[in-house]
Formats: C-alpha cells, sequence, structure tokens
C-alpha cells in the first residue's frame, strides 16, 4: 500500500473502532481487531490486493444483520468510503465483501467472493473458532438471552438464510449448526492449517462440557 492508502486505512480503523464502542456480543472492536489482523497474515505474500482486504475486514461486521439492518450499514460503509475518496470499483469490491462475508446457515451455499473476499472471510471464521470462538459464541448468546444448553432442543442444519437468521436456539447448538463447520469451509491453504488447531480445541471443550453437564469427573 502507498503513503494514502494507509492514512486511508488508520483513520477508518478509528472510524470503526467507535462505532464498535460498547457492542457486548463478541462482534466488538477487538473482534475487527483480531479479524484485521489474521486477514493482514493470510494475504502476505499472496499478491491480494492489500488495501482492498484492510477495508473489508475492518467494515465486514458494520452490515452484519445480527447488529443493525443491512442496508443502514451498507450505507455507512459507502459514506465512509466516499468521504475518503476511495476509488469506485474499490469502494464496491469492499461493500461486495461486506454483503457475503457471513455465514448463512449450514445447507446455504456460500456467495462467490474474490480472492480477498475469501482471505476476509476466513480470518472472520478463524475468530469463530477455537477458545476465541467458545467465548465469543457464549458472549453471543448471552448478548440474545438464550439458555447455554438445553438437551430438548436439537441443533438444525439450516437450509435457508431466513430459517438461520430466525434461530433462537442455546448457545451450545450454535456449535454444531456452525463452528464445527468452519474448519472444512476455509478458502485458503494457511487459514486451512490454522484451523485444524482451533477445532480439536472446541471437541475437546464439548467433550469436557458435556462430561461435566452430566455431573461427571
Amino acid at each position: 500500500m502507498n503513503i494514502k492508502e494507509s492514512g486511508i486505512i488508520k483513520r477508518i480503523a478509528g472510524k470503526v473502532k467507535e462505532h464498535f464502542q460498547g457492542e457486548g456480543s463478541g462482534h466488538d472492536w477487538w473482534h475487527v481487531y483480531r479479524v484485521w489482523r489474521l486477514s493482514r497474515q493470510l494475504a502476505e505474500g499472496t499478491g491480494a490486493d492489500l488495501f482492498v482486504v484492510e477495508l473489508a475486514a475492518l467494515m465486514h461486521d458494520m452490515a452484519d444483520h445480527k447488529l443493525t439492518i443491512p442496508e443502514e450499514g451498507e450505507k455507512q460503509i459507502s459514506a465512509m468510503l466516499e468521504k475518503e475518496e476511495v476509488a469506485e470499483g474499490t469502494a464496491g469490491e469492499v461493500l461486495k465483501i461486506c454483503r457475503n462475508v457471513s455465514f448463512k446457515g449450514a445447507d446455504v451455499d456460500a456467495s462467490k467472493l474474490s480472492y480477498e473476499g475469501q482471505i476476509v472471510q476466513d480470518a472472520d471464521r478463524l475468530d469463530a473458532i477455537g477458545a476465541m470462538g467458545i467465548a465469543r459464541a457464549f458472549a453471543f448468546g448471552g448478548s440474545r438471552h438464550r439458555p447455554i444448553y438445553d438437551p430438548a432442543i436439537a441443533p438444525e442444519r439450516h437450509t435457508s438464510f431466513a430459517d438461520y437468521k430466525k434461530s433462537t436456539a442455546p448457545a451450545i447448538n450454535h456449535f454444531y449448526e456452525k463452528l464445527l463447520l468452519l474448519k472444512d469451509r476455509m478458502n485458503t491453504g494457511a487459514a486451512k492449517r490454522m484451523a485444524e488447531q482451533r477445532h480439536r480445541f472446541m471437541e475437546t471443550f464439548l467433550e469436557q462440557f458435556f462430561r461435566e453437564w452430566e455431573g461427571e469427573r
């Protein structure tokens, strides 16, 4: 990136940090920060457009349906990019990534993403698994007043984005409905390798969770 682009990234980061101030659902500034760092790491040496990757990583949750009305979030993204005089083509690609990066259900075909979009999606998914993913799953469940676990409510494989959005299942179900599926849905080789250890950590956690749920040692 050149000096001008680096300045834009710095200013956008500051605005995004302010935007997510006080967010307690696990989709806070520090989630964005980790996705930003992971995205840069995954993009290193690949030939990807780092300016697009960093902008999309920083803004990827601003139009997330879990946090806002997506259309309103997209307007905010567009306004921020326009104020920074980001080229129309670049801004359009960033918006496309932000619109399509999220998981939309176990049996919903993934949206086609550019290589830059795949990098940001991988970074976002890496932060949804492992120790951080476990912490975020329960933070999100608590923010939505969902139980930790209810044996009477079985996990579902959502076949549409509409069904996935409507889910109010316990936090543990989220592991089976999304988190444990992500290892095999990474796009890049580097992310696939990183996902292996994080996936195993979640499996170990769940084994211990269910032992303790039943009152075992």
